[in-house]
């Protein structure tokens, strides 16, 4: 074998290794890209059902783990259908039936589509809590959206009345009247309306089935 073969059977030899390290490198990425991305969403929706931080005993918020939302999720979430549209139920301790209801919500924002969880408590009317984890809206400004003190506002606001979805509004900061009403985001209104829009939006999405479950 010549100097000149053995260079170029060396460098095949060479360029077929680093190709399949790379493949394999790329393949558990990838793994590991949807195994993030499926408990992010596991993640979103307990957030969603009003958990995710405990109180510690100087009465500050602790916020939880991973291992502490993935055993939360198996032990009290299920996900259902409603028709064609994806819903999520939250089942208490030592019961056999759901207390909350959750489905996804999403929408335009200003820069990016908004995507996030909703939950309703047992009468099938109030919200129980909201979630937000997937969007490019502008840090410090549209970005609040995953701040708890934005979130912490729609806590037991009315969402459905008389078997239809309300007239939810996000109003401007400390204009919040009613009880369908949280205040928006100093300095991002676009944000706030494309949230009024995207909740008027699904919630109507899922009157009907809402309507039936309280019927029954």
């Amino acid at each position: 074998m010549t100097e000149s073969t053995k260079t170029l059977t060396f460098a095949a030899i060479v360029c077929v290794t680093c190709s399949l390290l790379l493949s394999g490198t790329a393949a558990g990425l990838k793994s590991l890209q949807e195994a993030n991305k499926a408990f992010d969403v596991k993640r979103n929706i307990v957030k969603a059902f009003g958990y995710g931080f405990d109180i510690n005993g100087e009465g500050k918020k602790v916020k939880w783990k991973r291992p502490q939302f993935e055993e939360t999720y198996t032990k009290h979430v299920s996900e259902e259908k409603a028709g064609e549209l994806p819903i999520y139920t939250w089942t208490d301790d030592g019961s056999d039936k759901p207390s909350k209801y959750a489905f996804p919500i999403s929408g335009k924002g200003l820069w990016s589509t908004l995507y996030g969880y909703l939950s309703l408590n047992a009468d099938l009317e109030t919200i129980a809590g909201i979630s937000f984890y997937d969007h490019k809206e502008t840090p410090g400004l549209g970005a609040e959206i995953e701040k708890d003190w934005f979130l912490s506002q729609f806590a037991g606001k009315r969402l459905y009345a008389d078997g239809a979805s309300t007239e939810f509004v996000v109003a401007k900061p400390g204009y919040a009247q009613g009880d369908s009403a949280v205040d928006g985001i100093s300095g991002a209104t676009l944000t706030g309306k494309g949230v009024e829009a995207l909740i008027r939006k699904d919630a109507a999405a899922y009157a009907n089935y809402f309507k039936s479950i309280k019927g029954n």
